[in-house]
């Protein structure tokens, strides 16, 4: 059976398909779409087995330096997973579909969402920007419909106004980010993967997620920091 898995079938050439259409996928999605070619291509199925099942994929991914990823959601915590191409950093890659000024903005955009406290940046202080920009200044008319292209294309989400990166944009940019930005860019003190999105301990600076300040807060009865045992003094979310 284990030479089985191995083995790249239709069910996982159907599976890798619909994930490249969509670039990233909810956890739960990612589970009932591999159920899904699994029963059309008649391939065992089991549904503990997805992260076997990608494995297998990415065996076959390795020769073409892709890999398919799984992160989790800064805002809820949910699973997702992403197509990543290790071959190109990711800023090259977004470099053939976005001009040269519309890349210099959202660069400045992810430099206020990682030097911001929170992990979000206002519209109006990205707007401000663009006309700053070194390369071509943009009007704000043009910026505004930049930045829905950007939230379209999955590198930025935007709620009431305020902009963060994207789940996919962290699952594919990470290692670029803990690079570039090494002295902001922080790991969440849980889950070690990087934290955009999070809280800080006012003591020793450490920080987590909003899932997981969640989640770890759940089980105690104070809030103390488990790096310090300070007590917690942002609001648990």
């Amino acid at each position: 059976n284990t030479a089985m898995a191995a083995q790249m079938t239709d069910a996982h050439r159907r599976f890798l398909q619909v994930l490249m259409s969509h670039g990233i996928m909810e956890g739960s999605e990612a589970r009932k779409l591999h159920r899904h070619c699994c029963e059309i291509h008649k391939a065992y199925y089991a549904h503990d087995k997805l992260d076997d099942f990608i494995s297998t994929i990415n065996r076959h991914l390795q020769p073409l330096f892709m890999q398919i990823r799984k992160g989790m959601s800064e805002g809820d915590g949910r699973a997702h997973y992403a197509l990543v191409n290790l071959a190109e950093t990711e800023i090259t890659k977004m470099a053939s579909d976005y001009a040269e000024n519309e890349l210099e903005l959202f660069r400045k955009t992810m430099d206020l969402i990682i030097l911001s406290e929170n992990g979000f940046a206002s519209s109006t202080e990205i707007l401000n920007l663009a006309d700053q920009l070194k390369m071509k200044k943009m009007k704000k008319k043009e910026a505004e419909q930049v930045l829905k292209v950007f939230v379209e294309d999955k590198w930025l989400s935007e709620r009431n106004g305020e902009y963060t990166l994207h789940t996919r944009c962290i699952i594919e940019m990470e290692q670029y980010i803990l690079s570039n930005y090494q002295d902001v860019a922080r790991k969440c003190n849980i889950c070690h993967s990087l934290a955009i999105q999070s809280q800080v301990c006012e003591s020793c600076g450490i920080v987590m997620h909003l899932p997981c300040v969640r989640k770890y807060f759940n089980a105690q009865t104070e809030p103390r920091c488990p790096h310090c045992n300070d007590f917690w003094s942002c609001d648990i979310p």
